[in-house]
């Protein structure tokens, strides 16, 4: 493990130089634990053209010699500013992270000059390695047999309630050896199912009703994410119409993630089918976003998204349908972009499902 964060602070530095800083003060600790993998509360580093220094308080000095047994390490409490003295050059700081009163303190802390650099780490994470895809599978698949158990053992029937099926999903995220939810899970029932990002009542679902679940699980610090909408009982001719035509933007979007598609381009794809068939304004959100550290981070994938997507982005795709008063479906999977076809990781059946 110590050889793979040296290669991407290796990569870093090369940031560094295309920016002409000397240094770059980390204060966001997802980016230090992508830079070191220390998962403390409380960090810094300071990478140099050259060389790193790793920074914790006396709380976590046993952990960090096992976490980051490769670098310097200084034990202070208040690590930004402790870096921050040692740096020389032109120094970068996370100015996306760093507070308006943090910026005060850094300054006064540096003996040099405090440039803004924000994004540079975040523009390395945005292409997955081997090792963070294996978390990302891991963690789909986790989700998958949670969903999988809840089906199974009868855990979608009429007279629960969405925080009962809630419970019980994040209950078998754990069972199946994730940390714990990704997010906090949606579900959402009945004229609920409507509603994008419903927050789980003590509404009892019914049958006949479009049941909604976005959820996913958290495994070694990464985040899976998946939306199913399934029905319980018979599905009337609506909802089997509704279903069907996410399921084909749903389709065209993943089909659309290819290396150097447009990240526009990628809504554009989902987004024209449901347009097509009247319903634009029907579908209010972006079609998709990045995940990892972060269950959001980039690329953007909407209709302000800038770029183009490269082989190893781990985003989701996730067209909804939503009619106030009536229903709404999701579908929703995470996918590695590759050369040619997308790997999907999140394989729990896109079939309507009648339970």
């Amino acid at each position: 493990m110590a050889e793979m964060h040296g290669r991407r602070r290796a990569a870093l530095r090369r940031l560094l130089a295309e920016r002409e800083l000397d240094t770059l003060l980390v204060t966001n600790l997802l980016n230090v634990r992508y830079l070191t993998g220390f998962t403390g509360s409380n960090a810094a580093l300071l990478v140099t053209r050259d060389d790193a220094v790793f920074c914790t308080d006396g709380r976590y000095d046993t952990s960090s010699a096992s976490q980051v047994p490769d670098l310097e390490r200084v034990i202070e409490r208040d690590c930004g500013l402790a870096l921050a003295a040692r740096a020389t050059g032109r120094i970068g700081f996370e100015s996306d992270h760093v507070t308006v009163d943090g910026l005060a303190d850094l300054s006064e802390a540096a003996r040099a000059e405090l440039v803004r650099a924000p994004g540079l780490v975040a523009e390395l994470r945005v292409i997955k390695d081997e090792t963070e895809i294996e978390a990302l599978r891991m963690a789909c698949a986790a989700a998958d047999r949670a969903l999988a158990a809840l089906i199974e053992h009868g855990g979608l029937r009429p007279g629960r309630t969405e925080r009962e099926v809630a419970r019980a999903l994040d209950d078998g995220l754990r069972d199946q050896g994730a940390t714990g939810p990704a997010f906090a899970t949606i579900v959402a029932a009945g004229e609920h199912s409507a509603i994008p990002h419903h927050e789980p009542t003590d509404a009892a679902l019914k049958a006949g009703d479009l049941v909604k679940m976005d959820f996913g699980a958290l495994v070694d610090g990464y985040h899976s994410d998946m939306t199913r909408t399934v029905v319980l009982g018979r599905a009337a001719d609506w909802q089997t119409e509704m279903y069907e035509l996410v399921a084909a933007a749903q389709a065209a979007g993943r089909a659309a993630l290819r290396p150097g598609t447009p990240l526009a381009g990628v809504d554009d794809a989902a987004r024209s089918v449901i347009a097509a068939a009247g319903r634009a304004e029907q579908f209010p959100h972006g079609v998709g976003h990045g995940v990892g550290l972060e269950i959001h981070e980039a690329p953007a994938l909407n209709k302000a998204g800038t770029g183009t997507l490269a082989a190893g982005m781990a985003v989701t795709v996730e067209p909804g349908v939503y009619v106030p008063g009536q229903g709404g479906v999701r579908i929703e999977d995470t996918l590695i972009v590759r050369e040619g076809a997308p790997e999907l990781l999140t394989l729990t059946t896109k079939e309507l499902v009648v339970v």
